[in-house]
């Protein structure tokens, strides 16, 4: 089996089928649309790298621009607050953390039966966000929802129903508030709590599922929404 793969790759990396591992180097010449490998063999165009690879380097964990926590905890939030009502994974409440961290969400509120941090099983996917995004837990999603509305927030459920917006013609104007709600991973978001809302955010989705992971779901909707501000 392991013999078949190889002459498989040597077909497809040299046409006389010798295997080049000095080709993966990219130290050769630059062509207009390819760079040529430095030892020698003659390769054909289809297998040559794209110039555009030549340079790709992956960053060092001391090369990324990451915050320290004073300096998250300074820096100008996303006006946007999400609401996790009855989630039931320690590991999508985690995830939603460790999501929230990356865009510089303003906070979360846990509602319901969603699981608090601290738990090693929520840590595992946060990966120490539950120590920089602020949270707060909350019995009834209801009345978090009436709070933020009286405050001035567009309280805006993700939810499949009749009237909802699809993600890619939702938009956040300037100055505006905004709350998210993601509901359970079977349920969704309940009704009581629908009734409460302004509008409703709808994922375009194209296959036979029509449903898609919690963390999953929210990590679509912030990006769409911090586009508007990047």
């Amino acid at each position: 089996m392991l013999e078949q793969s190889v002459k498989k790759i040597s077909a497809f990396w040299d046409p006389e089928g010798e295997i080049c591992f000095d080709r993966l180097s990219c130290t050769g010449a630059v062509g207009a649309d390819s760079c040529l490998p430095p030892c020698g063999l003659d390769h054909s165009p289809v297998s040559r790298c794209p110039t555009y690879l030549c340079g790709m380097r992956k960053l060092r964990m001391d090369e990324l621009p990451r915050k320290s926590r004073t300096e998250f905890q300074q820096a100008e939030k996303l006006p946007v607050i999400l609401i996790l009502e009855n989630i039931r994974s320690m590991h999508n409440v985690g995830s939603v953390f460790r999501t929230a961290d990356a865009f510089l969400v303003n906070g979360i509120y846990l509602c319901g039966y969603t699981p608090r941090p601290p738990h090693r099983d929520i840590h595992k996917t946060a990966l120490g966000a539950t120590e920089t995004v602020e949270w707060k837990y909350a019995e009834s999603a209801e009345e978090v929802v009436k709070d933020l509305k009286s405050g001035g927030y567009r309280v805006v459920a993700v939810e499949q129903v009749e009237g909802s917006i699809p993600l890619h013609q939702f938009a956040i104007t300037e100055g505006e508030q905004m709350a998210l709600i993601f509901g359970n991973e079977v349920d969704g978001v309940s009704e009581k709590v629908l009734a409460l809302c302004d509008s409703c955010i709808e994922i375009p989705q194209y296959g036979m599922k029509h449903s898609l992971n919690v963390s999953v779901a929210a990590g679509m909707v912030l990006w769409e929404l911090v586009r508007s501000f990047v």
